[in-house]
This record gives C-alpha cells, structure tokens and sequence, in this order.
C-alpha cells in the first residue's frame, strides 16, 4: 500500500525526528503528544529538546504544513507509537504509556491502517498491543484473527539511534522490522522506505523485540567489564587508563572505557526486560547491571575519602562547610539528555550527606527535579565550581570540559570518573 497520513503518538527524542523525516520526505504527519506545552511548542516549529540540526527541519516542515501537532490522535493510514516504557520498583517494566497510546489511537483506526511500534518493549508487547486495539475496536480484525486479512496490521519497528546524531543515524542506520504476520513485516518495511537508506530486515516481532534489548544488552555487559576493571585496578593500584590503552594494543581486544555507571532510556533500562522476561536464564545480563548501578556507590566512597582528607587539612571546618563540584550531569556527553544519569544520582547522593554542591552541567538551565528539591545544591558555571569546590569528580567527557582540562587539572582532590584529564 502506499502511505499518504501518518500519525505519530509521542512527540519526544525518538517520535519528533521520526515525525519530521517523514514529514520532510512528502508526508502528511500529525505528532500526538499528551503535553500541551509540547503541542504548542511544535505547531511553533519551536524545538523542545535538544538536537543537533532537527530545529531546521522541524521548521521547514511546520512551515510547509506537512507537519502538525496535536493532543488527540487523528485518523491516518499509519500510527507509530514512540512512547516511554520505564521500569519500576524491582526492575519491573510499565507498558502503561503504550497501553493509554494504544487507548487514545484506536477511535481514529480504519480498516487498512497499520500500527507500529518504536518503543523499546518487553518480549511480547506487541502482541499485546494487538490485544489492547482489539479489545477497543471490535468491529476491525486484526492480525491474531485474521492473520494476513487483517483489517488492521501490527508490526515492532525499535529505534536504534544515537543522541546527538539521531537524523543522521535514523536515515542511515539498518532497521529491524518485525510483524505479527508477514504483511505487517512488509507494510511496515514499505513506510520507512520512506525515509530510511539503511538496510530493512524482515522478522518477526517477537525477533524484532529481543533484538533491540540484545543490542543495549551487549553494550551493558561491555561497558560493566569496564566499569567492574576500575574498580579493581583502584584496588591493586594500577592507573586503569594506561591498562586499557595497553591491552587494546591486542587485535582482537577493545575495551570500552569506564565511566560513572550508565544511563539513558536506553542501555540503563532495556537489559532488566530480558532478566524479567526470563530471570534464572539472564545471569551475565543481570550481573552487568548490577555491576554498572553500583558504581555511582563505589564513586561516592571515593568522595567520602576526599572530603576527610579535605576536612583533616582544614580542621576549623566541619562537613556542612565543605563543597562539592559535579561536573556534567547527563548521561553521555555533550547531550541535555538526563534520563537515567547514573550522574544525577551520584550527585544527589552528595548532597545527602549533608556538604554543599555545585553541579555543572553546560547543556542545561535548570536542575532535574530530583536536584532542585535539595538543599545546598546549585547549578553554575564551571569557574565558579572550580573556585569554590573543596573537591570536585569529573562525571562526563562533555567537550566543554576537555576545552578546559588544563584550568581543571590545577586545583587539588580531583576525583576523575571518565578519564577526561587522561590525555591533557
């Protein structure tokens, strides 16, 4: 079939590029979001998020009229569902925002229409979704009932992208389509091809699911390794960094490098669906998770260190006296993205116990809510971190830091998380 209309649920940092590119490429598309702030600020061709090249494009396509927002889902002949899917206490996952999307879209289906879902899921949710639609229309078919007949089409499309470059990566990047039925597979194959250079590889959507959480999966495992390496070295004394340039030396050996933990909606959260979905099975996965969401605990002893060292130099002071400078407070560099940030929770941590401190973080102008609530904590600049902190822990390689490695390198107790001063 050959798609005119579509409607994107969820106007965020996977839905608003996706909406734009087809959009961009002759589209008629409609942006479902639940916020009003972010309906506006689209209709506005105003960007509500962070990244490079997508204001551009998202004006031109407002301008043009090919693209517009709304709060309620309008009839088309595809719907991509680009919503959250966290986790919650017990690493559990909430499908709840794929449910109410489900909910909100199914009024405007027609016989034809195909669905698709972008947000990263648990083994099994598409299926779900197909459940979900059907109980609310129950005059279409859909693809559990009627297989290739289905009035309505279900199909699992994952992103696979990386902030920062996300149009460069969603044009290029390979996709994974799966299908609960081989048309479903081959419709959805057929949208994108709108947009999309890379390779489209048909599946199935069971297939097409585990795929995204083995991808993020991977990168887990590998960047534990890392992570659980620092930590040893610390413990027998040997310069990590040194360790790793040396043993990547070896063909076959690339060791990724440590950081604070890990972060995103992404690689942070994805790996506990498959530990939930099969929880004596996943044992490296889980071990790797665990292995990344203690090391912000291992940090904050060094910090604890440094603060009585600190304290011991300067005995007319006590504790509440002292500050604390974080610097970078996103999950990865040069990003605003602050979801998951292993960053954010050391830094909240730090300021529990009671010192001052002062975050850093250049691509953003107001603390995350879980920071701003807490007393002795600021935001500033990154000179007035530097010459008010009595100790200060480098979280992110944002470039802004590395432009100034020689002014950070000349003040005492740094705590570097990420290697950043390695090459200064």
């Amino acid at each position: 079939m050959k798609f005119a209309t579509v409607t994107v649920m969820g106007l965020g940092y996977i839905g608003l590029p996706t909406a734009c590119l087809m959009a961009q490429h002759g589209l008629e598309v409609t942006g479902v979001d639940v916020s009003e702030r972010v309906v506006q600020a689209v209709n506005a061709g105003r960007l509500h998020i962070v990244e490079p090249g997508l204001g551009d494009v998202l004006k031109a396509v407002v301008n043009d009229g090919k693209l517009r927002a709304a709060l309620t889902p309008q009839p088309a002949d595809a719907f991509i569902i680009a919503v959250p899917t966290p986790f919650t206490a017990g690493h559990k996952p909430d499908c709840s925002y794929i449910q109410s999307a489900a909910q909100a879209l199914a009024p405007a289906l027609r016989k034809g229409s195909l669905v698709v879902l972008e947000s990263t899921s648990p083994v099994g949710t598409t299926e779900q979704l197909a459940a979900w639609l059907a109980e609310a229309r129950p005059d279409l078919t859909f693809p559990q009932q009627a297989g290739e007949e289905a009035d309505v089409q279900v199909a699992h499309c994952p992103e696979r992208v990386l902030p920062g470059h996300i149009l460069r990566e969603l044009v290029e990047n390979d996709r994974i389509v799966g299908g609960l039925c081989d048309k479903g597979a081959r419709q959805a194959a057929e949208l994108y091809r709108v947009f999309v250079k890379g390779d489209i590889a048909l599946t199935n959507a069971r297939t097409a699911e585990m795929s995204k959480l083995t991808e993020n999966s991977f990168r887990d495992v590998n960047i534990a390794f890392a992570n659980e390496l620092s930590v040893l070295c610390d413990e027998l004394g040997i310069d990590v960094w040194e360790l790793i340039r040396l043993a990547n030396r070896h063909p076959r050996v690339n060791i990724l490098r440590p950081g604070c933990g890990v972060g995103g909606h992404c690689i942070a959260v994805d790996p506990w669906f498959i530990v939930d979905s099969a929880p004596l099975s996943a044992r490296i996965i889980r071990t790797a998770r665990e292995v990344n969401d203690s090391k912000p605990l291992w940090l904050l002893d060094k910090v604890k260190v440094a603060l009585a060292e600190a304290l011991s130099a300067q005995p007319e002071k006590s504790l509440q006296d002292m500050s604390v400078a974080c610097l970078g407070l996103a999950f990865k560099p040069d990003i605003d993205d602050l979801r998951e940030s292993p960053a954010v929770r050391l830094t909240a941590d730090i300021a529990s116990m009671g010192c001052g401190v002062l975050a850093v973080e250049p691509h953003i102008t107001a603390l995350p809510a879980k920071l701003e609530k807490l007393e002795k904590l600021s935001l500033v600049d990154l000179d007035t971190a530097l010459a008010q902190a009595d100790v200060t822990v480098l979280l992110v390689a944002h470039s802004a830091f590395v432009r100034e490695a020689e002014k950070i390198l000349a003040i005492p107790r740094i705590i570097d998380a990420v290697g950043l001063l390695q090459s200064a």
